[in-house]
């Protein structure tokens, strides 16, 4: 079929079909619209999937999603120099190039981010009649989760990479690496921006495993003979302060990422944003590597699941056969994985497995969460100088607002769906499943863990009382009823974070902001700082 482009099939009344550039995509096509006067969604989409390998000839695929209505018309792969098939976008830009189709339906139609709220159990009293167990639409969560994340491995960039034994020759600064990988980005040079924006993310995560290994193992250093310097809190509290700034610098003196000239801020917010992984996966596209670019294309999603672009992208891949088995987030962590495994097993009553599963998911994400917080007190950039402690206090807040951001960065997304209060979640499954398995010493500490985080659900109060009437033939005790010790520690630590950081944003405003000081006496009155209610030790 050379020399001669066929028309497209009219359809309705049409406009001259003539080839289209679209600017922003970088994507040429040859389309007519079709000015549906009535009922355009009843119009089917015709045509079939298409492959990597080849089109379909004189195939005509119609958009119903938009007015006007869009259709395409597919022929050869030798197509007219102008008509250069469908494929994804590239971040800043990028030119097409031959030999990949795809239906514009699937690039028209954008997925939305959905966000599934948590469905609670029903009550244990209705246990006679039904189980008590997530509702339906919990249920249909579940499935979606398994159905995304029980799939088929992909080979990630993390294969190669461990934090004790990190390639030597991979050693570089992490803000050149970047920069290098991103300049053959720009230059088109697929296959080398491929390894060094792999390099950088295993820079990366070095550094954020290294700053959180020393913060971790310093956290209770502190002085010797505390005692001696009673008379002196100021004394004692920064004696403790130089005590481990002396822990972390012997400690990052061992560590190959501190060795290396660290990055800007403005380049680890890019890592921490997923920003390579837009770059990566139009590279691994480009390299003909279908099965790593769904990845890093969905890794990036998830992060930003409104980036039109991506959409587009994921549109296009989703078209092709065998795409939805590399639908893997690159960046998932271990708790994730067992969660899944855990709910899987809760839906097929398997509690034993369920219980197991969930219990270890919840220790690995505490441990996940504790190294999150760790990593938040690396380096700063010092833009202006104050007080000693105005300085101190700014320091404070900027590690305390990345702290606080823990939480919700390690929440889990799978299939597009969030896991809200995902560790009031776990121990919602926990507290049925230990339950079915009779054991009602572990399911009622679980149970009032649950009402921690969310004091206002009818339905585990409920449950609570109903435990709590049947307290003697179950030989439960007043201690049973307390929350367990790592989830009452959890809420505390979360509680006073976010209470510390609001009073920072209320209460240290810069003068530039319009803090205005009347009365020096009001800094004096303790009754200023804010009361932190926090329920009794365990």
């Amino acid at each position: 079929m050379s020399g001669h482009i066929p028309q497209a099939m009219p359809l309705g009344d049409t406009n001259k079909c003539e080839p289209i550039f679209d600017g922003v995509l970088g994507f040429y096509f040859e389309i007519s619209l079709v000015h549906v006067l009535s009922h355009p969604a009843s119009l089917p989409l015709r045509g079939r999937p298409l492959g990597l390998n080849g089109v379909v000839l004189g195939t005509t695929y119609c958009s119903c999603a938009v007015k006007p209505l869009i259709c395409v018309n597919v022929w050869e792969e030798q197509l007219h120099p102008l008509q250069q098939p469908f494929q994804p976008g590239a971040p800043g830009g990028g030119e097409a190039s031959p030999g990949y189709v795809v239906e514009l339906e699937a690039v028209l139609n954008t997925r939305t981010h959905a966000h599934n709220s948590r469905s609670p159990p029903l009550n244990l009293e209705e246990l006679t009649k039904k189980k008590m167990a997530p509702s339906a639409s919990s249920r249909l969560f579940s499935a979606l989760v398994l159905a995304v994340l029980s799939i088929s491995a992909v080979n990630s960039q993390y294969e190669k990479y461990s934090f004790r034994s990190f390639p030597r020759h991979e050693l570089m600064p992490l803000e050149s690496a970047y920069k290098y990988a991103l300049d053959q980005y720009t230059g088109e040079k697929w296959k080398e921006t491929v390894e060094y924006m792999e390099v950088s993310l295993r820079l990366y995560r070095l550094l954020r495993d290294s700053e959180a290994f020393c913060n971790l193992n310093c956290s209770s250093v502190r002085l010797e003979d505390e005692q001696k310097f009673a008379e002196f809190p100021e004394l004692r509290a920064f004696g403790n302060v130089m005590k481990r700034a002396q822990c972390l610098k012997r400690c990052k003196q061992g560590l190959p990422a501190f060795r290396q000239t660290l990055p800007s801020r403005d380049t680890v917010v890019e890592f921490e944003e997923r920003e390579p992984y837009k770059y990566l996966q139009y590279a691994y596209f480009k390299s003909d590597n279908l099965a790593k670019a769904v990845s890093a294309a969905h890794t990036f999603l998830l992060k930003h699941p409104n980036d039109e672009m991506m959409q587009r992208n994921m549109a296009y891949y989703k078209s092709l056969p065998g795409a939805d088995e590399h639908l893997k987030d690159l960046e998932t962590k271990s708790y994730e994985t067992l969660f899944v495994r855990a709910v899987r097993a809760y839906n097929g009553e398997n509690f034993r497995t369920s219980v197991s599963d969930m219990e270890l998911s919840l220790r690995d994400f505490f441990k996940v969460y504790d190294e999150c917080l760790a990593a938040s007190e690396g380096p700063r950039d010092v833009k202006d100088f104050k007080d000693f402690y105005p300085s101190i206090a700014d320091h404070y807040i900027e590690v305390l607002d990345r702290k606080v951001k823990c939480e919700s960065e390690l929440t889990p997304v799978v299939g597009g769906f969030v896991v809200e209060n995902f560790v009031a979640t776990m121990y919602h499954y926990l507290q049925f499943a230990y339950y079915k398995l009779n054991d009602l010493k572990n399911a009622v500490p679980c149970a009032a863990s649950y009402v921690l985080f969310d004091p206002n659900d009818e339905v585990m109060k409920n449950n609570v009382a109903y435990y709590q009437f049947h307290k003697s033939r179950w030989e439960l005790t007043e201690e049973d009823f307390l929350p367990r010790a790592e989830a009452l520690r959890f809420y505390n630590q979360t509680t006073m974070q976010l209470q510390m950081l609001e009073f920072s944003r209320q209460r240290l405003v810069s003068d530039d902001e319009g803090e205005v000081l009347e009365f020096i006496d009001e800094f004096l009155d303790e009754d200023e700082f804010p009361k932190l209610e926090i329920p009794p030790k365990h």
